[in-house]
């Protein structure tokens, strides 16, 4: 076992990541947090520390209990990780989850205009899309 491991590379190998380069890409996007602080793909982690990975509407948070380099088998994990996401953004998934599907009154057709602003702009509210409209 190395001391330190590349940020990148540990959330591959706990399976946080599908590929090495999306979780360096996460890094580089700022949706990744060591101790509350951003980090770069080449930032090494250790034994203790906090990691956060935001994906929307959720910023979970997991506790390092052993840096590793090789991917492991999904049962392994546990034994890597521990989860210390808070309930409260839990709840936030659960939210979203419920919210997913807008129902729609058969033969309603397409939103207008001006519904379809409606519903942007509650779901910005939510902070589940972004911004439709940029000022350029």
């Amino acid at each position: 076992m190395a001391d330190g491991i590349r940020i990148d590379k540990w959330l591959w190998a706990v399976r946080l990541f599908k590929t090495r380069s999306d979780a360096a890409e996460a890094c580089k996007s700022n949706r990744v947090l060591v101790n509350g602080t951003t980090v770069k793909p080449s930032r090494e982690v250790r034994t203790g520390e906090v990691v956060s990975v935001r994906r929307m509407p959720v910023v979970y948070s997991f506790r390092i209990l052993e840096p590793v380099a090789n991917r492991q088998p999904a049962k392994n994990v546990p034994r890597y990780i521990e989860d210390v996401t808070p309930q409260e953004e839990l709840l936030k998934l659960e939210m979203a989850r419920a919210g997913a599907f807008a129902v729609r009154d058969r033969g309603m057709g397409r939103p207008t205009k001006k519904e379809r602003r409606d519903i942007e702009e509650l779901l910005a509210e939510f902070g589940e899309l972004p911004d439709m409209e940029t000022d350029e």
